[in-house]
C-alpha cells in the first residue's frame, strides 16, 4: 500500500515499502506525480517488480510513465530494468558515468531500447522536466557510488537521498524519526562503511543546508521530517568519520 508523503491535489509523492520477499535487502521505492506526468525513483530489483508495478498501477497508467530514475547502479536500485523497459515507454535517467553499463541488465535484443531512451546526467546534475515543475538531480558522488545522484522535488521540498540517511530498522517512510539520538545507532555502521569520507559528507551537507528541504527520505529506513530534524542529521553527518577516514594498514593485509 502506498504511503503518502505529500499531496496538494495536483502534485503527489508516494512511497512504497516492505515489498521485498525473502532475504533481500528491504528498500523504499518512490512515485512522484505532477498532473499527468509521473516518475518512479529507485524501482529496485526483480524481487520488488511485481509487487511495485501492481501498487503503482493503482495510481497511474504504467504505459504513460515518463521517467524511471536511478540514483546509482546497485541491484536494489535498478536491477529490474528489463521488466520496466518491456512494460513502459519511460525514459531512463542515471549518471552518465554508468549509463553505458545499463545494457548489461538486459537481454541483448533489448540493449538498443535503453540507448535510445536513456537520459544520462552530467556530474553537476540538472533539471528533469516534470509536468509544470522539475525534479532536480542533485550531485552526491561517492555517497556511496562514484556516480551518485539524489533527487529533489521543489514542490514538496523532499530530498530523496538514496543511501544517505539510510537506517537498518523495521520502520519505513511512514515513521519519521522522532528521537534523533536514539536513531543514530541504526545509521552509524552503515554510514561508516558505505560513505566515502568525512570530507565528502561535509561538502554534501553544506550543499543541502543551502537548499529549502523539509524532508530527507532515504532509500532504506525512516525519513527526517521538518527543518529541525533535517538540521540534526546534517550536523551529525558533517562530523562523522567514515570510509577511507577509518582505514589503516590493518585493513590491507593479504590473508
Amino acid at each position: 500500500m502506498a504511503i503518502e508523503l505529500f499531496n496538494d491535489g495536483n502534485h503527489r509523492c508516494l512511497a512504497f515499502a516492505d515489498l521485498v520477499a525473502g532475504d533481500g535487502v528491504q528498500a523504499n521505492q518512490f512515485l512522484i506525480i505532477d498532473g499527468k506526468h509521473e516518475a518512479i525513483l529507485d524501482p529496485g530489483g526483480d524481487l520488488t517488480f511485481t509487487a511495485l508495478s501492481t501498487e503503482v498501477s493503482k495510481h497511474i497508467d504504467l504505459r504513460k510513465l515518463d521517467y524511471l530514475i536511478a540514483s546509482h547502479q546497485d541491484p536494489d536500485i535498478i536491477a529490474s530494468l528489463s521488466s520496466w523497459v518491456s512494460r513502459t515507454d519511460a525514459k531512463i535517467v542515471c549518471s552518465r558515468l554508468w549509463a553505458r553499463f545499463l545494457p548489461h541488465l538486459l537481454p541483448g535484443y533489448m540493449g538498443q531500447q535503453v540507448a535510445s531512451r536513456c537520459l544520462s546526467l552530467p556530474d553537476q546534475g540538472g533539471d528533469i522536466p516534470m509536468g509544470d515543475t522539475v525534479i532536480k538531480a542533485i550531485p552526491a558522488h561517492f555517497l556511496h557510488s562514484v556516480g551518485n545522484f539524489q533527487f529533489y522535488d521543489p514542490v514538496s521540498k523532499i530530498l530523496f537521498s538514496g543511501d544517505m540517511g539510510a537506517s537498518i530498522v523495521d520502520e519505513g517512510p511512514d515513521k519519521p524519526v522522532e528521537d534523533f539520538a536514539a536513531h543514530v545507532p541504526s545509521m552509524l555502521g552503515f554510514h561508516q562503511r558505505y560513505m566515502c569520507s568525512n570530507k565528502v559528507c561535509r561538502l554534501w551537507a553544506n550543499m543541502v543546508r543551502d537548499m529549502d528541504v523539509e524532508m530527507i527520505v532515504p532509500q532504506h529506513g525512516r525519513p527526517f521530517k521538518g527543518k529541525a530534524m533535517v538540521a540534526l542529521f546534517l550536523d551529525w553527518i558533517s562530523g562523522l568519520e567514515c570510509g577511507v577516514d577509518l582505514m589503516t594498514q590493518e585493513n590491507y593485509k593479504a590473508p
